[in-house]
């Protein structure tokens, strides 16, 4: 349970090999903090995370996650909260790019993709909600994209994941205010981590640290949604109007 401050006491990340994800539970740790835990499809690739995350009386543990076992969404929950106690802050963090070429010609792998980064999403997404719901406490920070406030051509299967995660978290949040649970949604831009290395960087591209700065910033301050930079709010209220025939031909990527 998190503290008369609001310091959280046990954090889990769901992709926790994810460089964003570890970031923003390193940057929410403070002296209550008594679990981190990095939920991924094979622990044994968190050594490197864990550690940047041990602190004397922290116990930080990876364990396995399959974020496509829908079925055992809600068993994975519940043997957690056993172990560990009530769920603080979880971040959904997992999620895969894809090449938009590969993906455009094998509508198999656009289907598989889809379903990590929206349906397995929704489905974890409910299990900590009803968790928090039943705790009457806890934040819930949802890793969405920018790519999804406007989807475009050059990466339209995962802009389109991305939008559909951001729509469902905002209905999650509505549906638990007043529960004392809520839904931190993050909008970054270009992230510059192990799953964009070798790509182009987009204008106003970030860092990990950046991103958790601004997570730690808006569950301090009780926002529902946040942007890194924060310039880009301003920017996609400009480009989310401009005419779909000249949105095409934009150099967006």
């Amino acid at each position: 349970m998190q503290n008369a401050f609001g310091e959280p006491q046990n954090i889990l990340v769901l992709g926790g090999t994810s460089d964003i994800g570890v970031a923003i539970a390193r940057r929410l740790m403070a002296p209550s903090t008594k679990t981190v835990t990095l939920a991924c499809r094979r622990p044994e690739t968190a050594g490197l995370a864990v550690a940047s995350l041990t602190r004397p009386g922290v116990v930080a543990e990876a364990v396995e996650f399959e974020a496509t076992d829908e079925s055992n969404h809600v068993g994975f929950v519940r043997a957690l909260v056993d172990r560990t106690g009530d769920l603080d802050v979880v971040i959904l963090a997992f999620g895969q790019l894809g090449d938009q070429e590969r993906l455009e010609n094998d509508p198999a792998s656009a289907a598989d993709l889809v379903r990590v980064n929206f349906a397995s999403a929704a489905s974890i997404a409910l299990a900590v909600a009803a968790q928090m719901r039943k705790q009457g406490h806890g934040r819930l920070v949802v890793l969405s994209s920018v790519a999804g406030e406007r989807v475009r051509k050059a990466n339209f299967v995962y802009g389109s994941t991305k939008a559909g995660l951001d729509g469902f978290a905002q209905g999650l949040g509505d549906s638990l205010e007043g529960t004392g649970a809520g839904v931190l949604i993050v909008r970054p831009g270009f992230v510059h981590s192990s799953m964009t290395a070798g790509l182009e960087a987009a204008p106003f591209a970030t860092t990990p640290d950046v991103v958790a700065d601004a997570v730690a910033s808006g569950l301090r301050t009780g926002r529902r949604i946040v942007w890194a930079p924060g310039i880009l709010r301003w920017i996609f209220m400009i480009l989310r109007h401009v005419p779909a025939p000249l949105w095409r031909r934009l150099p967006l990527g």
